[in-house]
């Protein structure tokens, strides 16, 4: 097995750790038996039309969700963990819709390695880069997870008591579409019972731009820019939210480990579950 190095073309991140890896280092450390290979998806299609030879599913809706929309607990978690033939040495790394979600799940549990490939799934295809229609067989095992880290998730309570809170800004990081209340999902799909709108006082911010024509992330100085209308040096919190948390992270991960911004908190339930619910405020337009 070859060690990870830092002389690899990686990305590193705030704290000095490797967050971003590119589709060289990737192909290269596929065999490796303390990397596994994660895709994030919201459903199974895809990825049973072919992913990177040896990774994982993990599901959205079936893995990650509960039937509101929130994250499952922690010891569902530890059982796809387990499964997906991650321990407490691994370095993981996500690719597919949402990445940035493994990537925050794995940080809010402490765990030290987890990083996203710096390209979409179409680009490492495209490069004719190992592909495969496999499914890896289920692995056993234990990771006894920690207690969550208390500063990377925010519930429907903490948003709406932030809605008053000049210290916190709540982004809303989906269309103008979504925010303005045009539509309850991305789709324009409709939802029974939800309602179409915004977090009253939530700030605009959709995250179109942030990735470039090959699903990578943009320069720093492209990320600054985008990310302007936030306090990027400020220490008040922040609150990232969309519909079901993808691009939340995203935005968290972008404002966290890239741009360096302190107190980033993702409200994991988001739209999905502040618009279903009777009794939050709604703002539109």
């Amino acid at each position: 097995m070859r060690a990870l190095t830092s002389q690899e073309p990686t990305r590193v991140g705030r704290d000095g750790d490797a967050v971003l890896v590119e589709p060289e280092w990737l192909h290269e450390h596929l065999l490796d038996q303390n990397v596994r290979v994660v895709e994030v998806d919201v459903g199974p299609a895809a990825y049973q039309e072919g992913h990177i030879d040896g990774a994982v599913l993990w599901n959205v809706y079936a893995d990650l969700k509960d039937t509101s929309y929130r994250l499952r607990d922690s010891t569902a978690i530890q059982h796809l963990l387990a499964r997906s033939g991650i321990g407490p040495a691994t370095t993981v790394v996500f690719y597919g819709y949402a990445p940035a979600m493994g990537m925050w799940l794995m940080k809010l549990y402490g765990h030290p390695d987890a990083r996203i490939l710096n390209c979409s799934r179409q680009t490492w295809q495209a490069e004719d880069r190992p592909w495969s229609t496999q499914v890896p067989a289920s692995t056993t095992g234990s990771y006894p997870l920690p207690p969550e880290e208390g500063l990377l998730r925010a519930n429907q309570l903490s948003v709406q008591a932030a809605i008053d809170d000049p210290t916190c800004t709540i982004v809303d990081v989906r269309t103008a579409p979504e925010f303005n209340g045009d539509r309850f999902w991305p789709s324009g799909g409709l939802e029974e019972g939800g309602r179409a709108g915004h977090v009253p006082s939530a700030r605009h911010l959709s995250i179109d731009g942030v990735f470039d024509a090959r699903g990578a992330y943009r320069r720093t100085s492209d990320l600054r820019a985008l990310f302007a209308p936030i306090d990027l040096s400020g220490d008040g919190d922040l609150i990232t939210y969309c519909t079901i948390g993808g691009r939340a992270c995203t935005a968290w991960f972008v404002l966290r480990h890239l741009l360096g911004r302190d107190r980033v908190r993702v409200y994991d339930g988001s739209w999905a579950e502040w618009g279903r619910m009777p009794t939050t405020p709604v703002a539109a337009g």
